[in-house]
């Protein structure tokens, strides 16, 4: 493995201006690390990944890659792109097991971080450097969000997130799980135990409904749900996933795996909105794929759908009457996410979008609320791994700023 990585960051051409570079949303610095482990420093290498993503080793298997920086190599215009992510993720796989974070003295500043997805380890993990007292709530069992419970085992091992977890707790930072903030206690109650700042990063984890006829019937499932805990479920022996993105993806690829033989995935439009490469995955694992098809109605036999037309865009643009059942097992519905605003709901004074997305100063991203911050998908909506981080990089420094500009007493 060492061979073939060290083979492949040789072909790395040192641009001057690497537009891979420009192609990754944190803008990690792609020759620089590259050149710095083929020097024979792994560890310097490591440090600079981590240092600009805390979350590198996730995001190197995660990302889409192929739209971001391979997709912009310029060795891809003649040929086969730098295999980057295999570079990124040998070296932070290596980093981080010897990763041990410096802790700056405690400033007994206490904060607040609500969710421990993508935005809520990356906040909570700059902040503790700086010497915050960390606190992170969480309403499920573990920490992760997204990338424990929204990403398969096979594609994101939870091992690394368990590996977070312990760098997490080395810094202070403490962590309460299975806590929903707006139930047994708010936002109000965090600032009266005395807590200064709070960072919401709640994701998008509730799903978007079709709202067709049939959608409540028992042999009905939203992906996002499934992907929790896929053992729980019963799917028979055919199973049609509604959806185009790397969710349906993830949904079908599990599917096959708990041992279903007929696996479709029906698209309204004319294309699919995942990578291409996992798309590619579920083909050659098995997932059969059909475009244009609207789902007009759900029953107990399956689901009933209807050719529809898309203009140059990929918009449809017309729905047949004519429609057609298409039999099945088990449905699952994989169209979209809506934040899990229950917090945003009970929280006087956060505004939200006409999404129910938090609505943010873009500099600092703190809310309507003082005091109170958000970042990730409950910001933006679903987007991925690595917007969520480089935004949450953002907000933990406005927040640092933010504490350092109160009155002492208030500390």
């Amino acid at each position: 493995m060492a061979h073939n990585v060290i083979a492949e960051a040789k072909r790395c051409l040192n641009c001057k201006k690497p537009l891979c570079r420009q192609g990754c949303p944190i803008n990690t610095d792609i020759p620089g690390f590259i050149s710095t482990f083929l020097n024979g420093d792994i560890e310097g290498a490591g440090k600079m990944l981590f240092d600009n993503n805390p979350l590198s080793v996730v995001c190197s298997i995660v990302c889409n890659h192929g739209n971001q920086c391979q997709g912009h190599c310029v060795r891809g215009l003649k040929g086969e792109p730098v295999e980057i992510s295999t570079i990124e993720n040998y070296i932070s796989e290596r980093y981080l097991d010897s990763l041990v974070l410096e802790r700056a003295p405690s400033n007994g500043i206490k904060v607040a971080v609500i969710g421990s997805g993508p935005a809520g380890i990356t906040i909570s993990i700059k902040l503790a450097q700086l010497g915050y007292d960390v606190t992170v709530f969480e309403s499920k069992t573990d920490i992760g969000g997204v990338l424990r419970y929204g990403i398969p085992d096979f594609r994101l091992p939870h091992s690394i997130i368990d590996r977070y977890k312990q760098i997490m707790l080395h810094l202070g930072i403490k962590i309460r799980l299975n806590v929903t903030i707006g139930k047994a206690f708010g936002v109000e109650e965090l600032f009266r135990d005395g807590f200064k700042a709070i960072s919401i990063g709640t994701g998008v984890t509730w799903p978007i409904a079709l709202n067709i006829k049939g959608e409540t019937l028992g042999h009905v499932h939203y992906g996002v749900h499934f992907l929790e805990r896929p053992e729980g479920y019963e799917l028979g022996k055919s199973v049609i996933v509604i959806g185009a993105g790397n969710v349906a993806m993830d949904v079908a690829r599990t599917a096959l795996r708990r041992g279903v033989r007929d696996v479709k995935i029906v698209v309204r439009s004319d294309r699919y909105t995942a990578s291409d490469e996992e798309k590619e995955y579920a083909e050659i694992e098995g997932a059969q794929f059909i475009f244009n098809k609207a789902p007009i109605e759900i029953t107990d036999e399956g689901v009933i759908f209807a050719d529809t037309v898309c203009d140059e865009n990929h918009k449809v643009i017309s729905v047949s009457k004519e429609t057609q059942l298409m039999k099945c097992d088990t449905v699952m519905i994989c169209v979209s996410q809506r934040p899990s605003n229950l917090i945003l709901t009970t929280t006087k004074g956060l505004e939200t979008s006409d999404r129910g997305l938090a609505k943010i100063d873009p500099q600092t991203g703190e809310t309507t609320h003082p005091g109170v911050f958000a970042s990730g998908d409950v910001v933006k909506g679903a987007k991925t791994v690595v917007e969520a981080v480089e935004q949450s990089k953002r907000v933990a420094f406005a927040m640092h700023e933010y504490l350092q500009s109160l009155p002492k007493e208030n500390n």
